[in-house]
């Protein structure tokens, strides 16, 4: 078994080990297997500034409902997926439906946008720029006066700048859970640029790696179709991203002011231009398989062309050499072959099948078919 075919199977017996056992009860907590602990750390803020609190343990998560009454908007981030005891806590005291609990463990979801009695439930695929880059889940809980968000792995996210901007105070102005879920959500969608980016320097290279291939490169393939993949996956993130976006707007919660509303309808502008970037790329890729393939088929052609020209020069040449080479007995009738007697029968052979070969080749070049002459067929 080949490495990528280990790494598929690998994959595949992760994702079900996943999934809970056939017969769970809906909304059962189960973590995945490999998920990393949990960890809950606070930010809190409003105009007059802003609260920063880790709670490493359980215990603190009881300090939660005075972070709320104080501050305007209460910032709850929990990276890694390994307590179940710990999100079920955080399910008691926001209130939180079990069914969207269960969805934040099963971390390979849809993006979506889903509507609950006094929350929304926003799903989104994070970027994490390594090699090769991956995306991780990002769930996220918008309330009245919080907005929680789970991660799967550790901090040196996209959400990093958004930290920092919370602690200069550049969002005081805007302290409002609903912006701040705009926020996450944009400085998500804006990390797919760089990668296409990186997709349009690779097809670049491809192209110039393209021109004036004449002979198979399994390199260029394999980069072609490493790209289109990269694409494949992002264009199956980003466009439910765009639904889930489009639904927020269109649903008239109180949870999203007008304002908000504003700024959503420019982050789904930005999805619809991700979406059509990687229809262009995706067009381009297809066009160097193309022409890849059709330098390839042409210069295979030419080789074809090549052997079927000598092929035709030689068989009148065979003609000629399978009669004579018929055994024949001259001597008993004057009509066998009675120029192999010729004095200079051997010399005159060779002659003939030189100006046929000569004369055969003159009409090829004349016809065009030798890169010479008239580009056209005789005419009957």
């Amino acid at each position: 078994m080949s490495a990528k075919s280990r790494r598929h199977h690998g994959r595949r017996a992760r994702d079900l080990a996943r999934r809970p056992k056939p017969g769970t009860p809906p909304g059962t907590l189960h973590p995945p297997p490999e998920a990393s602990p949990s960890e809950v750390s606070v930010l809190a803020f409003g105009p007059a500034g802003h609260d920063e609190v880790p709670l490493p343990a359980r215990a603190d998560l009881a300090r939660l409902p005075a972070l709320l009454e104080k501050w305007p908007v209460t910032w709850v981030n929990v990276e890694g997926l390994g307590d179940a005891e710990v999100l079920a806590e955080l399910g008691r005291i926001f209130n939180l439906h079990h069914l969207a609990l269960e969805d934040v463990l099963h971390p390979h979801q849809r993006p979506k946008a889903e509507p609950y009695d006094d929350s929304y439930f926003i799903v989104a695929r994070m970027p994490i720029r390594e090699q090769p880059w991956r995306t991780e889940q990002v769930s996220i809980f918008l309330g009245p006066r919080y907005v929680l968000t789970f991660q799967e792995g550790p901090r040196g996210d996209p959400l990093d700048p958004i930290r920092e901007r919370i602690r200069s105070g550049a969002l005081g102005n805007r302290a409002r859970p609903d912006y701040l879920v705009h926020a996450i959500l944009d400085a998500i969608v804006d990390h797919y640029f760089p990668l296409l980016e990186q997709c349009g320097e690779r097809l670049d290279a491809l192209e110039e790696m393209e021109a004036g291939v004449t002979r198979p490169v399994p390199a260029l393939m394999s980069g072609v179709h490493a790209v289109k993949r990269d694409l494949l996956t992002i264009r199956r993130i980003v466009w439910p991203l765009r639904d889930a976006l489009n639904a927020l707007l269109r649903d008239p919660t109180r949870l999203i002011t007008d304002e908000t509303r504003m700024y959503l309808r420019d982050l789904q502008d930005h999805t619809i231009q991700i979406v059509d970037l990687v229809e262009t790329y995706r067009d381009i890729a297809s066009g160097i398989t193309e022409v890849y393939l059709s330098s390839v088929s042409q210069h295979t052609n030419e080789i074809m062309k090549v052997l079927t020209i000598i092929a035709t020069i030689f068989i009148p040449l065979t003609f000629i050499v399978g009669v004579y080479g018929m055994n024949f007995d001259s001597s008993a009738s004057p009509l066998n072959m009675p120029e192999l007697r010729w004095y200079y029968g051997y010399p005159l052979l060779w002659l003939l099948m030189l100006l046929i070969a000569a004369a055969m080749l003159l009409l090829f070049r004349r016809y065009g078919w030798l890169g010479g002459g008239r580009e056209e067929l005789p005419r009957e």
